[in-house]
């Protein structure tokens, strides 16, 4: 106890002086907690007595991100005595030194500086979850010539990504989807004349910003516009998550801020209703029309979060009301808003799929919209949108809730087509390789395109889809797969027949895109087909190219081995080059999150 004496006698201790005595001990390996903080400060706590280890800061995390959390401080003192994973040591000047046998892999606690002194703070794993799924590969297209996805108009993996980058960190590999991110945007793309045909095709040809030798081929969607004044009347049940993780300042508070903007866009007509979940369900608020905004504003400013999840039960009391409040000519919608996972009731991804699959055939469609770090389980949210009929936004600004809830809240709430499809057939003669960037979570095989049993994603009112294929032409010198020594030898045979295409028309095509689609409660599909030459160019070529950096961007911090020696700012460059006329400024926000990666932590 003589450090205690003297310090008690003649030490006048300051934040600098504790920050920099505890940056000593950590140093030299030798902390007691709790004799340092009772002789620091007689306010300072002590740490909680679970605190096994201190070592040195740890490397990088694969596929996951990292929190910073204070640890508990128990009012009482740690103990003395040393527990039974480690050892003392008496190492001079006083110090007690303790020596964990936890090994180094371990999350660590560390040193910060309080108002009461000297506090632990600790890494604390995430419980993050998302799907996983290997990059597309290159394809040879003599083998395998047809590539099929269902499309993706979802852009929590952008939000996603963005929150990860101004917490200076990157994000794991898995929460990179990088059609989410090329998708955040809007292009230039052709608009669709009437109802009839929902959505005009797009499609253009450049050359590859990262490879000269081969080709970018984008492939866009734009769906037709409808005035809000237009739809139906809306019924929506907000199923707001409740439970104790959600007190943080971007989760709850910045929720209630979201709902009120989304309210702001509602016609008097729309009604809306509110149910909770916590360790139970209930309902908040009784259907009620808009037109009562301040009933329903009382509800939401009174909300308050405790409890756990009870995810299941909030869903099943939502869609009794969704039930009740569906009218003739009306469209029903369930927004679910949470930080993560449904850990009381039926919680498992296959059981919710198939209850949520089975309300959507009922007509009350599912939209989630994430909030907070640390919890969230991308995973299951985006399973729940998918197989509701429903978008999954992950909402980290108050900006984003607009974008998504003010801007777009027609394409948020109104579908306009349903199990869209995409499936493009490549041109042996033109094209020798090609890769699919990104929806790989969302590969379907070839029969399925035909198939109308097979659900798919659907389109909101305004969105617009983009696909990005880099394609490799049968000359180029990029290309990696070698010739067959016996490919084909009949064809060397019957070679003038061989080389004789079914059409003449189709020997400069490098593909045939076709799309498929149901129109809302439709069970037969229809289909759109557009040929691609090499001079294709429908879409402007600078929307093509701030696309591609946005692609190259996503592939970047997946860690993709098809960009050669492109950096990221090339992506930068590129990106600012064809930023183009920004209204909302999203664009130059991306260049600021480029700018962001060169400086961030894994």
């Amino acid at each position: 106890m003589l450090l205690s004496k003297h310090l008690s006698k003649t030490v006048l201790i300051s934040s600098a002086s504790i920050v920099t005595l505890a940056m000593v001990a950590i140093a030299a390996q030798t902390v007691d907690w709790a004799e340092l903080g009772e002789s620091l400060s007689n306010r300072q706590e002590t740490v909680d007595a679970r605190i096994s280890e201190v070592e040195p800061t740890p490397g990088p995390q694969e596929n996951r991100q990292d929190a910073v959390l204070p640890l508990p401080v128990p009012k009482q003192p740690l103990p003395a005595e040393p527990r039974a994973n480690s050892k003392v040591s008496n190492s001079g000047g006083g110090l007690l030194s303790l020596h964990s046998s936890v090994p180094s892999s371990a999350r660590t606690a560390r040193l910060t500086a309080s108002a009461d002194g000297v506090r632990p703070i600790a890494r604390m794993p995430d419980r993050e979850r998302f799907a996983s799924a290997d990059p597309n590969p290159l394809r040879q297209t003599a083998l395998d010539p047809v590539s099929t996805f269902s499309i993706d108009v979802d852009t929590a993996s952008y939000s996603f990504v963005r929150a990860s980058l101004n917490d200076g960190r990157l994000p794991g590999p898995d929460a990179v989807r990088v059609e989410e991110m090329v998708n955040y945007f809007d292009y230039e793309y052709r608009v669709p004349d009437g109802r009839d045909v929902p959505f005009q095709t797009s499609v253009s040809v450049v050359e590859t910003p990262w490879n000269k030798d081969t080709k970018l081929m984008q492939v866009g969607i734009q769906g037709y516009k409808v005035p809000l004044a237009d739809l139906p009347p809306q019924n929506l049940v907000f199923l707001i998550d409740t439970s104790g993780s959600m007190a943080d300042a971007n989760k709850l508070p910045l929720l209630q801020q979201s709902f009120r903007l989304l309210l702001s866009s509602l016609r008097d007509e729309d009604e809306v209703a509110i149910v909770t979940y916590a360790g139970s369900a209930g309902v908040l608020l009784k259907p009620t029309k808009v037109s009562d905004k301040s009933s329903i504003l009382e509800k939401i400013n009174a909300l308050t979060s405790g409890g756990s999840t009870a995810g299941h039960a909030g869903l099943k009391g939502a869609y009794e009301l969704a039930d009740e409040m569906t009218g003739d000519g009306e469209q029903t919608r369930v927004i679910l808003a949470t930080d993560g996972d449904f850990n009381v009731g039926l919680s498992d991804t296959e059981s919710l799929k198939r209850f949520v699959t089975e309300k959507r055939k009922q007509g009350t469609a599912l939209s989630v919209l994430g909030f907070g770090r640390g919890n969230y389980n991308d995973e299951l949210m985006q399973t729940l949108a998918q197989n509701g009929q429903g978008v999954a936004a992950y909402i980290d600004t108050l900006s984003e809730a607009r974008k998504v809830l003010v801007d777009q809240v027609v394409s948020s709430i109104s579908m306009i087509a349903q199990d869209v499809k995409i499936q493009v057939e490549f041109n042996p003669a033109t094209v020798a390789e090609y890769r699919l960037i990104g929806y790989e979570t969302r590969a379907l095989k070839t029969e399925d395109f035909k198939n109308d049993k097979v659900d798919a994603g659907d389109i909101g009112a305004g969105h617009n889809v983009t696909a990005l294929y880099e394609i490799t032409p049968v000359d180029s010198p990029a290309r990696k797969f070698s010739d067959l020594r016996y490919e084909n030898e009949n064809e060397n045979e019957n070679e003038h027949e061989a080389e004789k295409p079914v059409n003449g028309s189709y020997q400069g095509e490098l593909a045939y895109v076709k799309l498929r689609y149901k129109m809302p409660g439709d069970e037969n599909s229809q289909l759109i087909e557009t040929a691609v030459t090499a001079s294709s160019s429908d879409i402007p070529e600078k929307e093509t190219l701030f696309a591609a950096s946005v692609a190259s961007f996503g592939q970047m911090l997946k860690g993709s081995d098809y960009l050669g020696d492109w950096t990221f700012e090339a992506v930068e460059d590129l990106a600012r080059e064809t930023r183009g006329e920004d209204r909302f400024g999203y664009r130059s926000e991306f260049l600021t999150l480029v700018r962001l990666a060169q400086v961030a932590e894994r």
